[in-house]
């Protein structure tokens, strides 16, 4: 490439959130940066949309080579935001995170950080999310994630990504992280979702918890498998949810 590639970045935890900082200064080196995240948390926004409301920004910072926003919306309103409003043409990668926490096995489902990667991926763009598995602040060890991060951003900027496939990696938490390895999403499901509660009005209220069942505790070829063993995991995403098997309740 004769000029620096663009780099479109999102998350779900917030424009000031540490993982997204951390990872503008990774990638400054790399390309120009435009950032644009939402203007507080989004987590569990999936690939939802801003529809009953205006959608706004709110500039942060114009420095050369990064630019900054704040956006009223969901993580999927950024990319589309700054594909029609903001950059003058298609960037060259979407990235989203460093989110706080994994999101491994079926939480891309509901993850508002990949909720941007599929977004960027709609649009014909290589795109990846970034995860650490810890939501402590203090736990999460971006140093250790940063040579990986660096990696497989330079490897899709020369290389690319085949066509509707984007990447959801994952990082241990604290400590060195090993390398990376291709895995799959581990099976499994969300349990124990609600905690219950009552307000001093005796009224009932509940809020999102959960745990992670692990269906497949003894595969070796699992994101979570390889997290456990000190590694970045990378599982490839595809999504086109269409299903081409056999269906016998419709006459073929």
């Amino acid at each position: 490439m004769t000029e620096r590639p663009l780099i479109l970045i999102s998350n779900d935890d917030g424009a000031d959130a540490q993982g997204i900082r951390e990872l503008t200064r990774m990638l400054l080196p790399l390309g120009d940066l435009v950032v644009v995240a939402p203007d507080g948390p989004r987590s569990g926004a999936a690939c939802s949309m801003t529809v009953t409301s205006p959608v706004s920004l709110r500039l942060l910072e114009h420095t050369d080579g990064l630019t900054r926003y704040a956006c009223s919306g969901t993580p999927a309103d950024c990319v589309k935001l700054a594909l029609n409003a903001i950059v003058d043409k298609q960037p060259d990668l979407v990235l989203a995170g460093i989110n706080h926490g994994s999101n491994t096995g079926n939480s891309v489902i509901y993850s508002g950080t990949m909720g941007a990667v599929i977004e960027g991926c709609l649009q014909g763009i290589p795109s990846i999310g970034f995860s650490v598995c810890t939501h402590n602040p203090s736990a999460a060890d971006f140093d250790a994630c940063m040579p990986h991060v660096t990696e497989i951003t330079r490897r899709v900027i020369e290389r690319g990504l085949p066509d509707g496939v984007c990447l959801n990696v994952n990082f241990p938490k604290g400590g060195v992280v090993k390398g990376f390895r291709r895995a799959r999403a581990c099976r499994g499901r969300w349990t124990e979702e609600y905690a219950h509660y009552t307000s001093p009005k005796g009224k009932p209220f509940y809020i999102l918890t959960g745990k992670y069942e692990n269906h497949e505790p003894e595969a070796t070829d699992t994101d979570l498998y390889w997290n456990a063993q000190g590694y970045g995991s990378v599982v490839p995403v595809i999504p086109d949810l269409d299903y081409s098997g056999p269906l016998d309740i419709i006459n073929e």
